[in-house]
């Protein structure tokens, strides 16, 4: 997931990805209200603990949906006096706040699972809670599929948290299926219990997945090595601008903010050294719309060493890389 969200963060304008990022939130809101809808209907009828479980994680899935959208919004404010860089961070914060609600989510889940498991009890209109599920199921994969599409186009780190959770549940809601049924038309109400075990399980794998990413972004990892060997093509790609080193990325919501040096002809004019830069930032920018790009350019041979020395170490491991 996280791989996913370096490789494709900055592809379309910042306009458009909080459009589209926005359109996805509002969409998960709603199918979260509709899934809790019909799940409190079945749980009620059935007494399942695989119907609860589904139906707890579909109520988080709204409480982080909800905070998700606002996140979002927040994200894509423009930059201001306050924030230069943009509040494009807030969708890290948003999918940390996910991760802890799928994580509390398991833990009911195991909760009422154990309690069935030592005192079982039978379940009830079993049938109706498949329809549920089956409804649910197609619900859910409507929604990834859309999610998908939008994360192709914007690397949202919110809408990848948001899927992330939405994808366990398609899984999960599967398992539930199984669980119900054994325990109606079976009598097997222990598999109904371990089959919310599964889910809880299920659920905490996600939850890593989600606060690994979160903690990537506000870690200011790299991008890609693939999108970084390419902004160093694309920069290259006139003769007259050299060698592309101290290149750091960092990506802030549907942002990127990407610097470097670069060796140019240290005899050249400084008007004719600009429109160089100038032209290598717009081949970059072709390729990420959103990125903001900054690029430094050193007197080819003549250069000294200069940089805070903190920072060197970046330069030696990609030297060596």
């Amino acid at each position: 997931m996280a791989s996913e969200t370096h490789s494709v963060t900055g592809r379309v304008a910042p306009e458009e990805a909080a459009r589209i990022t926005r359109a996805m939130a509002l969409m998960s809101v709603s199918v979260a209200l509709l899934l809790i809808g019909i799940k409190t209907w079945a749980y009620l009828a059935s007494g399942s603990v695989a119907m609860l479980s589904a139906l707890a994680d579909s109520t988080l899935d709204f409480a982080a949906s909800l905070f998700t959208f606002f996140a979002v919004r927040y994200a894509a404010a423009p930059p201001d006096r306050e924030h230069r860089y943009g509040h494009g961070k807030a969708e890290a914060f948003a999918g940390l706040f996910q991760a802890g609600l799928v994580l509390a989510s398991a833990g009911i889940i195991v909760f009422e699972a154990v309690k069935h498991i030592v005192s079982p009890h039978p379940i009830t209109h079993g049938a109706e809670g498949v329809v549920v599920m089956l409804v649910s199921i197609a619900l859910t994969g409507a929604l990834i599929t859309a999610q998908t599409r939008a994360i192709r186009r914007t690397g949202s780190l919110a809408t990848s948290g948001d899927r992330a959770h939405y994808a366990a549940d398609l899984a999960a809601n599967i398992v539930v299926i199984g669980g119900i049924a054994a325990g109606a038309f079976l009598q097997a109400s222990w598999i109904d219990a371990l089959a919310g075990l599964a889910v809880a399980g299920w659920l905490v794998w996600g939850a890593w997945g989600i606060a690994r990413a979160a903690g990537d972004h506000l870690m200011d990892r790299e991008m890609s090595e693939a999108d970084r060997a390419r902004i160093k093509a694309l920069a290259m790609q006139d003769p007259a601008l050299g060698d592309v080193h101290d290149l750091r990325t960092r990506m802030s919501g549907p942002l990127v903010h990407i610097q470097f040096h670069a060796d140019l002809d240290p005899d050249m004019t400084l008007e004719e050294a600009h429109r160089i830069v100038v032209a290598a930032e717009n081949r970059i920018r072709e390729a990420f719309p959103a990125a903001d790009i900054i690029i430094h350019p050193d007197p080819k041979g003549r250069a000294e060493p200069h940089g805070h020395e903190y920072f060197s170490e970046g330069r030696r491991a990609e030297q060596s890389a």
